[in-house]
């Protein structure tokens, strides 16, 4: 079983780590916002990794068939979505860069919709999670090793978006300004909307 944890943590890590257009907007959520507003966000992602990798146990054959006719329209889908992000981030900035957190702030329970809805539309997650189960068939061979790999995929995605969460709100602690949150801001916006535009490449 020891085998199965640890096939779950790597698995989780390795799509978590590399840091794409959601864990970029993560970031920058939490530095104009707050650590319980990112952490709420790190939980929406991890939630649909676990999901999604589920989805692999359950049924990862089915799965990479029928997602594979519809990927190219799933993939601009999702870019769209960031792009709509990465315009909403830059007017934000723009509309507040002369009273800092003078709007509403996001609460907890909607950045963590946003999040599972923005990672949702990812079809790479679920195509990732169903290429490994398929490979390494004997570490699910049972439903509790099964579940145990679920659990040990998104207790490692959880960890490193959490991780993610508490570095942007320590740079949003130390970027105080309204300057600096124009910035930060605008760099966000650019950043999600650059890698919006190569999650639509081919």
């Amino acid at each position: 079983m020891l085998e199965v944890v640890v096939s779950g943590l790597v698995t989780g890590w390795a799509i978590a780590i590399p840091i794409g257009a959601v864990g970029a907007f993560l970031v920058t959520l939490a530095a104009r916002t707050s650590f319980r507003v990112g952490a709420a966000g790190a939980l929406g992602i991890a939630t649909v990794d676990g999901a999604y990798a589920a989805l692999a146990v359950v049924a990862g054959a089915a799965l990479s068939a029928l997602l594979a006719p519809v990927a190219t329209p799933l993939r601009l889908a999702s870019g769209l979505v960031l792009l709509v992000i990465a315009a909403l981030t830059a007017a934000h900035a723009l509309a507040t860069s002369g009273r800092v957190r003078s709007t509403p702030p996001l609460r907890p329970a909607r950045a963590y919709a946003v999040f599972v809805g923005i990672t949702a539309v990812n079809p790479t997650t679920v195509v990732y999670f169903a290429a490994v189960v398929l490979g390494n068939r004997h570490l699910v061979a049972s439903p509790a090793q099964g579940a145990v790999f679920v659990a040990a995929a998104f207790l490692a995605s959880a960890s490193w978006q959490l991780v993610l969460a508490g570095g942007g709100a320590a740079l949003g602690r130390v970027a105080t300004g309204r300057r600096s949150h124009l910035v930060t801001g605008l760099v966000s916006a650019v950043v999600i909307a650059a890698l919006a535009v190569r999650t639509m490449l081919p």
